[in-house]
């Protein structure tokens, strides 16, 4: 399973990039601003530096909820580098658009899945990832781990390439249940990251092993 961090922090991106797991990126305007990277050239510059960091693919997503501006919102986002995946929300004219840049070639995630039927749509349509956001989910009583099952085994049924993007991931326990059920992408914060590292056994080892060694050479 790969492992995209969601964030528009550098200094995250470039920590997890160091530990050596990272395989791409995910952002969103509500991110961008928890930064305070406001105006659109600030905002494509944002992306830019993003890109410079990381090696696989970086989701950055369009403002616009009609048609046409999400197209061309999505071209610029695009022609600032090759690892940009266009991200667009999951609504008519998002399908439309997830279809047309599918026949131009360029990568599309599709954002603010939380149904079966919306990830089914977007497949047909050609998307190259599907985000469900199961932290959400789990926020009003629904299984969003559930959810990952569904698409799973549709798209399996089907061959259709679109890779599951797990989103909305909040904790190492989503982590781990995600790679149980198949997702291929999650994407989360360093925090849960970094919580798989934890574990008291290995740290108690660890003291044990540290103490051995000090009393063999002392």
């Amino acid at each position: 399973m790969k492992f995209f961090i969601d964030t528009a922090n550098l200094k995250e991106i470039q920590e997890a990039q160091d530990l050596g797991v990272l395989d791409g990126v995910t952002t969103n305007p509500s991110l961008m601003a928890k930064e305070g990277i406001s105006g659109k050239n600030n905002v494509l510059k944002h992306y830019k530096a993003i890109c410079d960091i990381v090696e696989g693919d970086v989701s950055a997503e369009v403002i616009a909820t009609d048609f046409e501006g999400m197209i061309r919102e999505g071209e610029e986002l695009a022609e600032l580098d090759e690892k940009i995946v266009v991200k667009i929300p999951m609504i008519k004219d998002g399908v439309k658009a997830l279809k047309y840049f599918s026949e131009k070639g360029i990568k599309t995630n599709c954002t603010l899945i939380f149904s079966a039927g919306q990830a089914l749509l977007a497949a047909k349509a050609g998307a190259s990832y599907v985000s469900p956001f199961i932290g959400r989910l789990d926020d009003i009583s629904f299984d969003g781990i559930q959810l990952i099952e569904q698409i799973r085994t549709i798209y399996d049924n089907y061959g259709f390439d679109t890779e599951i993007l797990a989103a909305s991931v909040r904790n190492p326990i989503h982590i781990i249940r995600c790679a149980e059920v198949g997702s291929d992408v999650m994407t989360g914060p360093l925090s849960a990251m970094l919580a798989l590292l934890n574990h008291p056994l290995t740290d108690s080892g660890l003291a044990k092993f540290l103490a051995d060694h000090a009393k063999t050479n002392a």
